[in-house]
């Protein structure tokens, strides 16, 4: 599903060079679910936002789906992740002016669904992961559990086939850590495949592979469970 071939970023400002991503390596195949592991610092985040096509490297290739995108404009970088790509990030990232049901539907407005297409998906979604109830809620109004449920509900509603998750556990407690990790492997069974930035040793065992980065390099990618067909 992606690769990258000697994958760099480095950052510029008036006195420093700082080297995010030293010349990295690195594969996913459709329906894997991988964990990147690392101190503060090493890359993990910068490699996500590559990936998801938030942002372009400083040198080396990657592959989306067999297209080679490391040079694409941002433009071009919008309408490719565009119903492909769902993100769930640890600050949830929801807009605090719209409801539940309004983040959620926010995708399929970009992708210009029609409404009742709309309001079909994002009542299925909302069903699915328990938050019916608080459709007419603002975020401001839901428990971090509640807000990272919304989150995850607004990246799968559009149906992609790509998640990438940036410390979704990161300001939640135990119990609802466990609840997201729970619908994230959920999702994996069913096809979705899933990158997942963390420092979690007990969310990072819910995958199938842990990539190890270290000062912008992969240290190891140890394998922890089976694949899903």
């Amino acid at each position: 599903m992606l690769k990258t071939e000697s994958l760099t970023k480095v950052f510029l400002t008036d006195a420093v060079e700082t080297t995010a991503l030293d010349r990295v390596d690195f594969a996913v195949q459709q329906g894997e679910f991988v964990a990147i592991m690392g101190p503060s610092g090493c890359g993990k985040s910068t490699l996500l936002n590559i990936i998801g096509l938030l942002d372009n490297p400083t040198g080396g290739k990657y592959f989306f789906n067999g297209t080679e995108v490391a040079r694409l404009k941002e433009s071009e970088r919008t309408h490719l992740r565009k119903g492909k790509i769902g993100f769930v990030f640890q600050s949830f990232n929801l807009i605090d002016e719209l409801t539940v049901q309004e983040n959620i539907e926010l995708p399929l407005l970009y992708l210009k669904t029609p409404a009742a297409e709309r309001q079909r998906r994002v009542e299925a979604v909302m069903e699915r992961l328990g938050i019916t109830a608080r459709r007419a809620h603002f975020p401001q109004q839901l428990s971090g559990g509640q807000q990272q449920r919304v989150a995850l509900a607004r990246a799968v509603v559009a149906g992609p086939k790509l998640i990438l998750a940036d410390e979704p556990t990161g300001n939640l407690d135990s119990a609802h850590g466990h609840e997201v990790m729970d619908l994230l492997a959920q999702l994996n069974a069913e096809g979705t495949t899933i990158v997942m930035v963390t420092h979690s040793p007990t969310d990072a065992q819910r995958a199938h592979r842990i990539v190890q980065l270290l000062d912008g390099r992969i240290q190891s990618e140890p394998f922890v469970g089976e694949r899903h067909a």
